[in-house]
């Protein structure tokens, strides 16, 4: 059944990314607009099959490994391992019977940074197990599999753009995403003078939390009350009457942030099209603005790192990912870098919260082979 299989033993090894979603935040689940970016740091899954139908993962991150059955597999909570042997079972729904299989996983994805370390994971090792078993997916076959294993198996309630990003970016884009159609497209996105600043507030967030799960399920009840399949069938110049008709100021608010936020999406989108990159600044500024006071989903550390960048020069700064802790991205001119950096490092040890950690980022390549 499995073409790689055949012949001597064999391992492969793939890497997929984590991303920096550059602008549109929890809009992936509102069937609206999202522009994320790969990077270099991510989790290569190297896997192997075995002779019996016992599932061992290993990761170098990790004191521990799990050891299961293939049979045994069922949804619910299983760690860290459950983004790995979550991938086994959606297979088995996808109609595969795979054989016992050693994962083993090598991640430099800082864990809980809103840099997307689960999707890295799962992506690594659906590829990679697409490719020992030859199983031929197509590219939308893997991302449903992706999908299907962190919203059904580990019961992360995520909409699907770390996936998409995980498996579709290209070296010196951003990807432009769809989340109803799920259709892509590849966006320039040129630094030449500018830089992506990446500071990790080193305040963990928890992606199947039950705010990011309140905020779904209003994004949800607010689309139901204006009678539209998703926010995103609000359109910009019909917000205010919306608005009106929302009696509750938290619906209200995600929606404000939800159509908004998409708008600044393809506003975007235009820009990097006309290679103008500085001019998005101003777009993640409101975005961060928007994220704190109608989303609020951001932190003192997000805010203080987001407020410092600025102040040190950058064109705008937002905080990135989920929300409640992990990461802030700043656009800052390439010759100021250190600068600013510098800037959050004293602004947060004046607030007395613990030491950031902080990386240019580069928009890097989806998931990919490594080795032979």
């Amino acid at each position: 059944m499995f073409g790689g299989l055949r012949g001597e033993p064999v391992s492969v090894s793939w890497r997929a990314p984590g991303r920096v979603n550059l602008i549109g935040e929890h809009t992936d689940y509102n069937d609206g607009y999202a522009l994320p970016f790969a990077i270099e740091q991510g989790c290569t899954a190297t896997v192997a099959a075995r002779s019996d139908d016992l599932l061992q993962v290993s990761s170098r991150q990790q004191d521990d490994g799990v050891q299961l059955r293939v049979g045994e597999l069922a949804p619910g909570a299983t760690g860290w391992a459950g983004y790995a042997v979550g991938v086994v079972w959606a297979l088995t729904q996808h109609g595969v019977v795979p054989p016992g299989l050693d994962i083993e996983l090598d991640s430099d994805v800082p864990i809980g940074s809103g840099l997307s370390s689960s999707a890295a994971l799962v992506c690594s090792v659906a590829a990679a197990l697409d490719d020992l078993l030859s199983l031929g997916l197509s590219g939308d076959e893997l991302l449903a599999i992706t999908r299907r294993t962190e919203n059904d198996f580990v019961g992360a309630p995520t909409g699907g753009m770390d996936q998409l990003a995980g498996l579709r970016c290209t070296a010196g884009h951003a990807l432009f995403c769809d989340m109803r159609t799920l259709a892509t497209e590849q966006v320039p996105f040129e630094l030449t003078d500018l830089a992506v600043l990446v500071v990790d507030t080193r305040a963990e967030h928890e992606h199947a939390s039950g705010e990011y799960r309140r905020r779904r399920e209003g994004g949800e009840e607010a689309a139901r009350r204006l009678g539209v399949r998703a926010l995103r069938d609000v359109p910009l110049d019909e917000l205010a009457a919306a608005l009106d008709r929302l009696d509750e100021d938290e619906l209200r608010r995600y929606t404000r942030h939800i159509v908004t936020e998409n708008d600044r999406v393809l506003r975007t989108v235009e820009l990097l099209r006309a290679g103008d990159t500085a001019a998005v600044g101003p777009l993640l500024s409101a975005s961060q603005a928007s994220m704190r006071d109608d989303f609020r989903i951001t932190i003192p550390e997000l805010d203080v790192a987001a407020e410092t960048l600025e102040v040190a020069g950058a064109v705008g700064a937002r905080m990135t990912g989920g929300g409640f802790g992990g990461c802030v991205i700043g656009l800052v001119p390439a010759a100021d870098v250190d600068t600013a950096v510098a800037a959050v490092e004293a602004a947060y040890e004046q607030h007395g919260f613990r030491a950031p950690a902080a990386f240019r980022a580069q928009p890097s390549p989806g998931a990919h082979r490594v080795g032979r």
